[in-house]
């Protein structure tokens, strides 16, 4: 005896085959229920695209004037990026092609403009000297500890911030044999491998802040390949307040009282090792990086030290160009210590 199979009901056919129709067509070349392809669907997600890109390229237009945003955004220009992802991912849960390939804009934006951080550039360069930036913390537990391994370091010189009474000699004695030149002016200090002369304080005070606040050195080192001055700067941190905003203005005036420093320097090689409490984008302290060269090489990103999330340590350089940087193991501080490789200019 044969059986036949009994044809299943239309209904349920045509619900099957809509199904699959729906299931593969997003992707490929069939519509959904509504009629839409992969094409045409998700044109507000690709167009979201377009600012993503926009944003990092154009951010000097966003305005300081309503709670310093300008500056806010550009203290975390590169972590607008995982606009990348977040966009691919809703691209991907959308089922949509325009979107997905919308992303690629942002995507080679970024690329451009931070891609070259990443990579380990340099390493292989000549240089003449190594230097070394770090806020040790005032409420550093161990500044021992962390005079012992910015001393294994080998750098020439040594620029520290958030120096106190307490332990200005725990750092004198661990960098004594490798650096016995050093010179403090208030809470920041120097420690070279070679000679300084002239040494003495910069004035960077904002407006309103007493005399007795002293975060500015300036010093002249005698190295082999001729004299250069050095500085060593903290500038005023900044604050973000739901009233207020990014408040960065003592910042900003410390800024400009550092730019004409420099500006106004004799020599020729200078080399700006400090704690500026701002980022390479940021345009408040565009006094000081338009006169320099900074390193930039690596993320570098040294605050917080357990997340980094901004580069605010800073090593630049007059006449002289920073070959590589780097970020050193994390000490007591809440600051990473940051390393960079200088080649001087010839006579």
């Amino acid at each position: 005896m044969e059986q036949e199979d009994s044809p299943a009901t239309p209904g349920a056919a045509a619900t099957d085959a809509g199904r699959r129709s729906r299931g593969t067509g997003r992707w490929r070349r069939g519509g959904d229920g509504r009629g839409r392809t992969p094409w045409t669907r998700g044109r507000i997600l690709a167009a979201l695209a377009v600012p993503a890109a926009g944003l990092p390229v154009f951010h000097s237009v966003v305005p300081n004037g309503v709670g310093n945003l300008g500056s806010l955004l550009e203290t975390f220009l590169p972590w607008t990026g995982l606009a990348v992802p977040v966009l691919f991912c809703l691209a991907l849960l959308r089922r949509s092609a325009t979107a997905a390939v919308a992303v690629v804009l942002p995507a080679v934006v970024w690329a451009v403009l931070f891609g070259g951080r990443l990579l380990p550039a340099g390493r292989g360069a000549a240089y003449d000297l190594t230097a070394l930036q770090h806020n040790v913390g005032d409420d550093n537990p161990d500044p021992a500890g962390t005079a012992q391994a910015l001393a294994r370091t080998g750098a020439d010189l040594i620029a520290l911030e958030e120096l106190t009474p307490g332990a200005l000699p725990v750092y004198g004695a661990a960098f004594a044999a490798g650096h016995p030149h050093r010179a403090v002016v208030g809470t920041v200090g120097l420690w070279s491998r070679y000679p300084l002369v002239d040494s003495g304080p910069v004035d960077i005070r904002p407006e309103g802040i007493g005399a007795e606040w002293s975060r500015g050195l300036r010093s002249t080192v005698r190295a082999p390949h001729g004299d250069m001055a050095v500085y060593v700067a903290h500038l005023p941190s900044v604050r973000i307040r739901p009233r207020d905003g990014f408040g960065s203005g003592p910042r900003d005036e410390s800024a400009v009282a550092l730019g004409a420093a420099i500006a106004a320097e004799r020599l020729e090689t200078v080399i700006l090792l400090g704690d500026l409490n701002g980022t390479l984008d940021d345009r408040g302290l565009a006094p000081v990086t338009s006169r320099m060269t900074p390193a930039v090489a690596g993320a570098g990103f040294s605050w917080p030290a357990a997340f980094p999330v901004a580069r605010i340590d800073h090593i630049m350089a007059r006449a002289a160009t920073p070959v590589t940087t780097w970020t050193l193991p994390a000490t007591g501080s809440d600051h990473l210590p940051i390393a960079a490789r200088i080649k001087l200019r010839g006579p």
